[in-house]
């Protein structure tokens, strides 16, 4: 049986950043109550009175994850690039082929970008936009489910043993979601970290990401 309790604690656990400022001991119960009231009484299906669910929040016990912050200081550079445009498509018997046709096309090319990933479901291309006609040309007889113009991107080297670092991409993550700047794409591999953005977002999130460094 639901109880309470573990209603506000539910609520609490699916939202890392309330349970964050609880950790810090930065938060004023009696507000936080009257913010999640509703929705407790809503999974409650009954009234609950404020004062039962900041007893439930006094009970709750965050394990405060330690972030190294010396790691966020030991990012690396950070390299800004712009006009760039990313498709999805269906995943189907001839998508593997025609990748291959993209990337013969395109291996003697310099200074262009293009990145693929897949799913069990869908391929996702990203591409500088002056590669748009070659893909639209090597991928005409797929699904295309959506495509996105002006992107701009954001590459961050990543210090070393990264993987093992708690709370990186959380810090910078949340950083990002304090600052009302939307994450439109994410990609990483072993040392490096690149976030794609909406254009207008581009250099703010570039400056806040220098001040991470400092």
């Amino acid at each position: 049986m639901k109880t309470i309790t573990t209603c506000v604690h539910d609520i609490i656990r699916h939202q890392p950043f309330l349970d964050d400022a609880i950790a810090r001991d930065i938060v004023n119960f009696s507000g936080l109550a009257a913010d999640i009231q509703k929705e407790v009484e809503q999974e409650m299906r009954k009234p609950v009175k404020q004062g039962s669910i900041i007893m439930a929040l006094r009970r709750y016990a965050p394990t405060r994850t330690k972030i190294n912050y010396r790691a966020l200081r030991d990012l690396g550079d950070i390299i800004v690039r712009s006009g760039i445009t990313e498709y999805t498509f269906l995943n189907s018997k001839t998508i593997i082929s025609n990748k291959a046709k993209l990337l013969e096309e395109v291996k003697d090319q310099t200074g262009v970008y293009l990145n693929y990933s897949s799913n069990y479901q869908e391929s996702n291309i990203l591409v500088s936009s002056s590669l748009t006609d070659l893909v639209e040309k090597c991928f005409r007889n797929e699904v295309r489910v959506t495509i996105k113009e002006e992107l701009s991107s954001i590459t961050i080297a990543l210090p070393k043993n990264s993987s093992q670092t708690v709370g990186l991409y959380f810090y910078i993550f949340k950083l990002l979601a304090y600052e009302g700047i939307p994450v439109f794409e994410m990609i990483s591999t072993s040392n490096y970290f690149a976030l794609f953005l909406e254009k207008e977002y581009i250099n703010k999130a570039f400056l806040l990401l220098n001040e991470i460094k400092k």
